[in-house]
């Protein structure tokens, strides 16, 4: 019998890269991974620490960014273990990014990227 072991990437379609990408290395951090195939349509490949990647496709998009849940968690959300999870709301608050605290009152919060697709950022100690 076969058995899911981990996740290895996730996929989220975007409408504007460059817009994208000052989300995702100005706020976030992270760096492209420029050992990834070009697969013939414009996108970005992150790789995490721990080896799983974000994927970035700029493909029309058929679910809508707008007339979602205020909080994240109570939508579809990718959790993202983090350190220094007050730089990084420090950060979003700069930038002018709305997130919100999660309700559980573990230090984590819900932030969505500029089409919507939302992050758990939850602080873990190393």
């Amino acid at each position: 019998m076969a058995h899911l072991q981990h996740l290895l990437h996730i996929t989220w379609l975007v409408s504007d890269l460059g817009w994208s990408r000052a989300f995702y290395e100005g706020i976030l951090g992270l760096s492209p991974d420029a050992t990834r195939p070009d697969l013939g349509f414009a996108g970005v490949w992150y790789t995490l620490p721990a080896g799983q990647q974000i994927h970035l496709m700029v493909l029309p998009n058929p679910d809508p960014a707008h007339g979602r849940a205020a909080h994240g968690g109570h939508d579809r959300h990718t959790a993202v273990a983090v350190t220094g999870l007050e730089v990084i709301a420090t950060a979003l608050d700069l930038a002018g990014i709305g997130f919100t605290r999660s309700r559980s009152g573990r230090a984590a919060l819900f932030v969505r990227d500029p089409d919507g697709n939302t992050f758990e950022l939850i602080e873990i100690s190393t």
